[in-house]
């Protein structure tokens, strides 16, 4: 029985990586070509170089966490240990060095490769502990509930905040340097909350699934039932599709109301003294839907399947996504309207995803008898990334098509590509992720099943 403090605890851990991950995906690319002074071609190279390198890194993490074994556990130990690293480099990452061009861009490729590494690394252990905190399909949907509800939770934070301090510290001055230390130092507040959380999840957190076999395997055997773990593959490019849609939506917005909406000709919304700029509320109320999706990700699926609740909430994102498209700058409420409900189905996926992968870790333990739990979590974070790194790179590599030129007045085509950004493009993205999720093989008879067998056999070695 996994009690209330503990799934807030395993919530606090991705809080802490979903701050970085959603600044990564809103913030980054406009940080790096109007801010630290990037063309957004190159950018969209950096981004997929740096993600592909990364998304091979994943599996090589969850080896190394199957195989570890100390006092705290198998994953346990790499949230402690990396917490303070991923905050260190997390709010690097936003420094503006004083180099030239060439060496601005080694800085951000190598700060940009740390920090996915050491994402990974702390990220991949965490996901895979979902699989040993508990046995019951049920609870590892509550759990999930719990980790993306805490996930949007951060990620609305950070959204909402980062700007206001990104300015404040600035001086609310448009001059360059002055940008570019604000967006330092708001990185870098962030990233102490990071650290704090991600200490939070370790301390209320605990491992208790043991495997069936508890031999040592070898890599070729874990990758080889990786190879053959049908499911797993059905919801990798699934989850590809997702991701795709996500990076694509997130990474344009800023560019949607900077340069389409031209958010400055609207007042600024003022809370305690704070004042909010149109995308950053766009994006955080994006966030505050996502986590009433992920609210009713559970129950619904329960009632529905979890297969049937994916692929109806990614069609509903698609065909919502087209209609975004005929929108005017002047139809805001139309606009914030469309991105709550979007957002609201985009935000059913995730917990569904992560909770169909501990699926898949039983469906290769009953087969094989060998439960790489964080060869298959990581396996699946890959997926992540290789969303991100295509939907990040197609966002910087189309930009520069669209004939996109940093702090200028765009013309009519480059604004028709970037409404293309939060509309047809992600749509399109969907509809991938709607055809493979239909074709997975697990619904909710076959995974009671597969339980049921594997706590016959848990119990057969327990009495051995």
């Amino acid at each position: 029985m996994v009690r209330l403090r503990e799934k807030i605890g395993y919530g606090f851990g991705d809080m802490a990586s979903s701050m970085f991950w959603k600044l990564f995906g809103a913030y980054l690319m406009i940080f790096y070509t109007d801010v630290f002074g990037l063309p957004a071609a190159m950018v969209g190279t950096m981004f997929l170089v740096t993600r592909i390198w990364d998304s091979v890194f994943d599996p090589i993490v969850g080896v190394v966490a199957d195989r570890t074994s100390s006092r705290w556990g198998k994953f346990r130990p790499y949230i402690l240990f990396l917490a303070v690293p991923f905050g260190i480099i997390g709010a690097l990452t936003f420094y503006t060095p004083p180099f030239g061009d060439t060496g601005k861009l080694v800085y951000a490729y190598v700060t940009y490769s740390l920090m996915m590494m050491v994402y990974s690394a702390i990220n991949v252990p965490y996901a895979s502990l979902l699989g040993v905190m508990s046995p019951n399909p049920n609870e590892r949907n509550t759990l999930s509930t719990f980790r993306m509800m805490f996930a949007y939770i951060g990620s609305f934070i950070a959204l909402l905040l980062f700007m206001p301090m990104a300015n404040a510290f600035s001086g609310h001055s448009d001059s360059v340097e002055a940008q570019q230390t604000g967006w330092f130092m708001a990185a870098a507040v962030i990233a102490a909350a990071c650290v704090l959380l991600f200490f939070g999840c370790f301390s209320w957190t605990k491992e208790r699934v043991k495997p069936i076999n508890d031999k040592k395997t070898s890599l070729k055997t874990d990758i080889r039932d990786l190879l053959h773990n049908h499911p797993w593959w059905v919801l990798f490019v699934a989850g590809v599709g997702a991701l795709v849609f996500n990076s694509i939506r997130d990474g344009a917005a800023v560019y949607y109301f900077k340069y389409y909406i031209v958010e400055e000709n609207f007042e600024t919304v003022s809370l305690f003294g704070v004042s909010f700029v149109l995308s950053g509320l766009f994006l955080a109320l994006g966030q505050m839907a996502n986590i009433v999706g992920v609210v009713l990700a559970a129950p619904v699926s329960n009632r529905f399947g979890k297969k049937r609740t994916f692929a109806f909430s990614m069609l509903m994102t698609a065909v919502l996504s087209i209609v975004f498209y005929w929108f005017d700058k002047d139809d805001i409420v139309l606009i914030f309207v469309f991105q709550c409900v979007i957002s609201m189905f985009a935000g059913s996926i995730f917990p569904l995803l992560w909770s169909m992968y501990a699926d898949c870790a039983d469906y290769s333990e009953l087969n094989t008898s060998n439960r790489a739990t964080g060869l298959i979590f990581s396996a699946s974070s890959m997926s992540q990334k290789f969303g991100w790194a295509i939907g990040t790179a197609l966002t910087g590599w189309l930009l520069s098509y669209f004939g996109f030129e940093a702090n200028a007045v765009q013309s009519a085509e480059t604004i028709d590509g970037i409404k293309m950004f939060l509309s047809w493009l992600p749509a399109a993205a969907s509809v991938v992720s709607v055809i493979f999720i239909l074709c997975y093989p697990l619904g909710e008879q076959k995974v009671a099943k597969i339980i049921e067998q594997l706590n016959i056999k848990r119990k057969q070695t327990n009495e051995q």
